[in-house]
């Protein structure tokens, strides 16, 4: 490097002529074939390497939030690949800036929302299942009072139970990775007929922020994390749309049933 110039450190990646290294290792040597891909993916998160059972939670958070079907993000993939069929970046593109309150997000806004409860309650944390139903029923008599969504909590299609949230949370503790995080969310499910007064399942996206959190993976790229397992389902879509393709169909359903409204009148 010459003298006087810019540097810009970086503990991701730098390549020379002959080498590539990845996270201070031989990205050829130590690396590749060495490690796996949602391992490789939590490390250049979090920049600690994760330990096996980390591991095993973290690509089930990634498997659990892969694809749900024709959500909205599927759908406007494969309208765009309709559009560009050229441009298969702009199609993932487009269904990954989907990702937002309704679809993926509450991955983030629930590890956000457990994680200020947490922190709020201070030292020492809950240790019985009883100080937990305590602290949860306070933060959901707190969101109640202010009129405030609790994140995690229900489901569109699962109206008793999301399959995921009891796989997530078994899988958390065969590897001594369940936490504080997953604990409040299991005690926000036990309150919330009692508090809220009806019984909501605890949502996969909610656990799975949950769990997330409790890898101490930071806050703020817990959706990003949503958005990397989607990418994968979303990638499935298009593969399929170029298989068996529907989007022309979508297209074609809405456009001819399209019925004009007038408006109101502009002055």
């Amino acid at each position: 490097m010459t003298a006087g110039q810019p540097q810009y450190p970086t503990g991701l990646g730098t390549s020379d002529a002959t080498t590539i290294r990845l996270l201070g290792r031989d990205l050829a040597n130590d690396l590749m074939g060495q490690v796996g891909f949602g391992e490789l993916a939590f490390w250049l998160a979090a920049q600690r390497r994760p330990s096996a059972g980390e591991v095993r939670l973290f690509e089930t958070v990634l498997v659990a939030l892969a694809d749900h079907g024709f959500t909205p993000t599927a759908i406007v993939a494969r309208l765009t690949l309709l559009s560009a069929p050229e441009s298969i970046q702009g199609a993932m593109a487009a269904g990954l800036l989907g990702g937002g309150s309704r679809f993926l997000g509450v991955t983030e806004d629930t590890g956000r929302f457990l994680d200020e409860v947490i922190t709020a309650a201070g030292d020492p944390l809950p240790a019985a299942t009883e100080e937990w139903d305590a602290l949860a029923g306070k933060a959901l008599a707190e969101r109640k009072a202010t009129k405030r969504f609790v994140p995690g909590l229900g489901h569109p299609v699962h109206k008793e139970r999301d399959p995921r949230t009891p796989v997530i949370i078994r899988v958390a503790r065969e590897e001594g990775v369940y936490g504080p995080h997953l604990a409040l969310f299991e005690a926000l499910g036990r309150m919330a007929p009692e508090i809220l007064g009806r019984t909501l399942p605890l949502n996969g996206a909610g656990v799975c922020g949950a769990a997330l959190a409790d890898l101490r993976l930071p806050a703020e790229l817990l959706r990003g994390f949503a958005l990397l397992a989607r990418a994968a389902g979303l990638l499935g879509h298009l593969a399929e749309e170029l298989r068996r393709p529907i989007a022309a169909d979508i297209y074609h359903s809405v456009d001819r049933n399209a019925r004009y409204v007038a408006g109101d009148a502009v002055g």
